[in-house]
């Protein structure tokens, strides 16, 4: 009991001690940005939007940089567009005023920033998205040759055989009409697989097939083998006379 009553009065004397928490600005200012450069810790280039945000009776909000006036908004959405190019290099303080139906005054939170030149912001991109090309270069030629290695050889199923499509899904082949599962590491461009059919060998720019879609290439794939296989060969006696027919036609 005596230790509970000591931990308790700990505590208590702790919250006393411990500062109260800050209150949020009523007038919330915040920037987005339209075009240009943002390094994310705060050093941008560029075209930018500063907007404010505060209670329902907002009349006016101006904008500021370092103490001096960039521009007012005088009816919501309370915004101004900010370019870096227009000032001058180096840190800066960005905030907002705004005046409620009632007169109050509201300044809100401050945003500070770097601005930097052009080419800084170009050479810093660079940096961050040469990396990123080689990376995104080299997955593209792994899978193709990955699916390359995995396709080099042709498959005979018989006509019609039920396919399993796996997690990649099915295509049709655009030249032998034969549905075949999609490679796991096959080339994705955008608007579709690039793919080898492993019947015919060739490669397509390929899309996802329905599975519904799949099944009714497979019976047609059948149908067409089985009227392919009702033509009747003609037999050799059949041959000869036939060419004995066509000479007589024949110039000598």
């Amino acid at each position: 009991m005596k230790k509970s009553l000591f931990f308790a009065i700990v505590l208590s004397f702790l919250v006393m001690l411990s500062p109260p928490a800050q209150e949020q600005p009523e007038l919330q200012l915040r920037m987005s940005r339209n075009w240009g450069y943002s390094s994310g810790s705060g050093k941008i280039q560029g075209l930018f939007t500063m907007k404010a945000s505060g209670p329902q009776d907002l009349q006016q909000v101006t904008f500021y940089i370092d103490r001096t006036t960039l521009g007012k908004a005088t009816q919501a959405p309370f915004e101004l567009r900010l370019n870096t190019d227009e000032h001058s290099l180096g840190t800066h303080t960005l905030y907002a005023v705004g005046v409620t139906a009632s007169g109050q005054e509201l300044r809100s939170n401050e945003i500070r920033v770097v601005f930097v030149s052009a080419d800084e912001s170009w050479q810093a991109a660079t940096r961050i998205l040469l990396p990123l090309l080689v990376v995104v270069m080299g997955a593209i030629l792994l899978s193709f040759l990955l699916t390359f290695l995995s396709t080099g050889k042709r498959q005979s199923l018989p006509a019609g055989a039920a396919r399993k499509y796996g997690f990649s899904g099915g295509a049709i082949c655009p030249k032998c009409r034969r549905p075949f599962p999609l490679h796991l590491f096959g080339l994705n461009l955008g608007l579709g697989k690039l793919d080898r059919c492993p019947y015919c060998g060739k490669w397509s720019l390929l899309r996802r097939r329905p599975i519904a879609e799949l099944r009714l290439a497979e019976q047609a794939e059948l149908e067409a083998s089985q009227a392919n296989a009702q033509v009747p060969e003609s037999s050799e006696e059949e041959k000869l006379r036939r060419e004995m027919d066509d000479s007589r036609f024949q110039d000598l």
